[in-house]
Order: C-alpha cells, then sequence, then structure tokens
C-alpha cells in the first residue's frame, strides 16, 4: 500500500468531527440551510473587530514589500515586542520578543513544542475529555499520550490521580482552560495542586515535566471568574495560543507559543522551537497576520454574541429534561445523552441536529454541542431539540 500504516490507522479513525462537518454540507444541500442545524464544527461565527478589518485594509494598502517576504522563522520582532508588551500589561510579566514564537495556529505552536522535547516512547498526559488531535499530535513525534479521566470530579483535574500516572517517561502535561469540550475554566487552586504534584514526581524520578497550557479560548469567558496565568502558578510551563477564536481568524491560522524565560533550559528550547517551527513544514506564520496582530494586539470579538447563544441553548435544554454542565467559557455545551451515544446522535440527525460524540474526546455518553453559529440556527433547533427529547422520554 503506498498509504505509510501510521496515516492509514488515522485515516480509519478520521476525525469524528470533520465526519459531520462534511455530513452537514451534504444535508443542507438536501433541506437547505435554515433546516439544517450544524452544531459539529468550532468554527468561530462572531463578527471580526472593526479595527481589525481597518488594518488590514491599511496593512495592505502601504503596499511594503517586507510585508510578504519571509522573515526569521519565529516571526517578525516588532510583532513579538507588541504581543511582549500587551502580555506583560495584561498579566505583570517581564517577556520580550525572544520569548514568543509566531506560529500557524495553535495546532502548530503544539506540534512545535512536542517536535522540540519528544523522544521515542516518551509520555504527554493530558485530562480527558478532550482535543482529539492532541493523540495525533504527540503520535507525530512517536510519543504516547496517556490520558487522565475527569467525568467522576466534575471535569476537574485531580492531582493525586496525576501523580498514580506520572512516571519516569514523563515529558510533558498538557492542559486546556477554558476547556474545550467542557467549558470549564481551572482555578488558582486546582493549578497550584498540579504544580505541587509536578515538582513531587519531578524530583522523584530526576526529571523535568513541561507543562503545556492550551489557550485558545482564553479570551472566551461569560461568567465573573479568572483565568489563571498558568507561568505564575506551574514551574517549566510554556503557553500555546490562537487567534482562531478571540478574533475569529480560524481560517487565518495564527498563534503563537510563549517559552519564559523561566522555563527549563529556555534558551535552548526556544532555538529548538524556531528550527521546529521550518522543520514541521510551516517555515514561518503567515506575514500579512503577523503585521495585523503588530497593531492590534489586544482587540477581542464581541463575546456577547456567543453568550447569548449559550443562555438561551443552556436554559431551554434544561427545560426540556437534559443533563449538562454550565459552560464558562469556550463556545461548547457537553451534554450527557440520556441514552446510548451513538443511538443519540443517530435521533439528533433524524431531526437534522449535528452534534459530536463524547468519545471523539475520549469521554463517552456526552456530545459536543458548538453554539458558534448564528441566532437563527439556535432559534430554529429547538423544536428539533423537543422532538429529540420526546424520543428519548424526557417529555
Amino acid at each position: 500500500m503506498i498509504i505509510s500504516n501510521k496515516l492509514n490507522k488515522m485515516l480509519s479513525g478520521n476525525s469524528q468531527i470533520r465526519r459531520m462537518f462534511e455530513e452537514g454540507n451534504a444535508l443542507k444541500k438536501q433541506y437547505g440551510e435554515d433546516r439544517v442545524y450544524d452544531f459539529s464544527l468550532g468554527n468561530p461565527n462572531a463578527k471580526i473587530p472593526v479595527k481589525l478589518k481597518q488594518a488590514m485594509l491599511e496593512i495592505i494598502s502601504e503596499d511594503r514589500a517586507d510585508t510578504h517576504r519571509y522573515m526569521s522563522n519565529a516571526g517578525f520582532e516588532k510583532t513579538r515586542e507588541s504581543i511582549a508588551k500587551s502580555i506583560n500589561k495584561r498579566f505583570n510579566t517581564s517577556y520580550n520578543y525572544n520569548n514568543f514564537i509566531m506560529t500557524v495556529g495553535a495546532a502548530s505552536a503544539l506540534n512545535i513544542i512536542l517536535k522540540s522535547i519528544l523522544n521515542e516512547g516518551d509520555e504527554v498526559i493530558c485530562f480527558a475529555p478532550y482535543f482529539l488531535e492532541y493523540k495525533t499530535y504527540v503520535e507525530n513525534y512517536n510519543g504516547k499520550l496517556i490520558s487522565i479521566d475527569t467525568s467522576q470530579t466534575g471535569f476537574i483535574p485531580d492531582a493525586k490521580v496525576l501523580e498514580a500516572v506520572i512516571t519516569e517517561k514523563t515529558k510533558a502535561l498538557i492542559i486546556n482552560s477554558p476547556n474545550n469540550p467542557t467549558g470549564i475554566i481551572y482555578s488558582k487552586n486546582v493549578l497550584e495542586e498540579i504544580n505541587k504534584c509536578i515538582k513531587k514526581c519531578a524530583k522523584k524520578y530526576n526529571i523535568d515535566i513541561i507543562t503545556i497550557s492550551d489557550e485558545p479560548y482564553r479570551e472566551l469567558v461569560y461568567v465573573e471568574k479568572e483565568v489563571p496565568w498558568v507561568p505564575d502558578l506551574i514551574e517549566n510551563s510554556v503557553v500555546v495560543y490562537s487567534y482562531s477564536k478571540s478574533l475569529s481568524l480560524a481560517g487565518e491560522r495564527i498563534g503563537w507559543l510563549l517559552i519564559p524565560d523561566e522555563c527549563v533550559c529556555s534558551k535552548e528550547l526556544i532555538g529548538a522551537c524556531t528550527v521546529s517551527n521550518r522543520a514541521i513544514g510551516c517555515v514561518n506564520a503567515p506575514s500579512l497576520m503577523q503585521k495585523l496582530i503588530e497593531v492590534c494586539p489586544d482587540a477581542k470579538v464581541d463575546i456577547s454574541f456567543y453568550d447569548k447563544n449559550r443562555t438561551v441553548l443552556y436554559n431551554e435544554l434544561k427545560k426540556l429534561g437534559f443533563e449538562m454542565l454550565y459552560p464558562e467559557g469556550g463556545f461548547y455545551i457537553f451534554l450527557k445523552t440520556p441514552i446510548e451515544e451513538q443511538s443519540f446522535i443517530e435521533k439528533c440527525k433524524k431531526y437534522r441536529i449535528l452534534t459530536v460524540g463524547g468519545l471523539a474526546f475520549e469521554c463517552s455518553g456526552y456530545v459536543r454541542i458548538a453554539y458558534c453559529v448564528s441566532e437563527e440556527t439556535v432559534l430554529n433547533s429547538l423544536e428539533s431539540f423537543r422532538l429529540v427529547a420526546k424520543e428519548c422520554a424526557l417529555i
């Protein structure tokens, strides 16, 4: 067979999210856009900030040659300086441009840090449910993903369980808060307990453990709750960030990786990640997007758009008898299925509702509902959800 064994294995378990997305497109052609309620893909639907549009037009109209040329694999220095100043102001830190590497979204940032630290057989731990591509990214570099079930603790990580999983092969821990798919925000206390656990185990096994904080949903918070700055609380941590959600730029693929000076072997790690940015084939992050972020480092979408959808769906689904977590951030509802997971997904499809099963996030018995859709989609879906609830004997 011409296809590699590794990729062939991936193809057989191809992304359920993407499969549902494509199925949704087919249903829309059959029934019409307004009669299909596609909650499968976390595709930002809030309007791009006006300031951002204006800046983009100005950058393009300047017609400067360096806007579209190669630069350092780490990205434009001025862009990284602008981001460093913004982060320093927000979190009372003292980073400089050298601490940041511009990346092709958060996915690229995750890949370059994993490529830079993993040897064959090294283990990376994460908390389930988790973004399903973590496993793929770890296996890209011959590592092994170890997941910890959090469904019995309200989807909050338990440091004692973490301690039992860490071994001499542990190289990294990935955390994601606000979490995809649960919407949970990890508190300062939870992160401090994780730090104590990591320090204890690192000393026990005489190893260094890197904590990778994956934060594409940091700006999407709807409750009076702080999203702690992880490097302040967990030693040897790096931050992965994307503007996909905060600026509705998912298709433009722009983000960054932060490696603080306090991180173990920071200079060597920054150098390795810069080389990895080229080695994985990205070369550098898109130049136009870098220039855009340089002049608009603090721009944000109006999240009241998502909050309205979140509130309507949560309240209406509750009335119908469904069980779910109250999402604090992100733009997903993680709903407990009243019947077997796949049977529930099929019942939803019967009424043209598309969701993603919890099994895709290694947490069966749930579905993820992405409410980053139009207000009309949410409102029009409610009757279909009522019919599903009726078939599941909830009403």
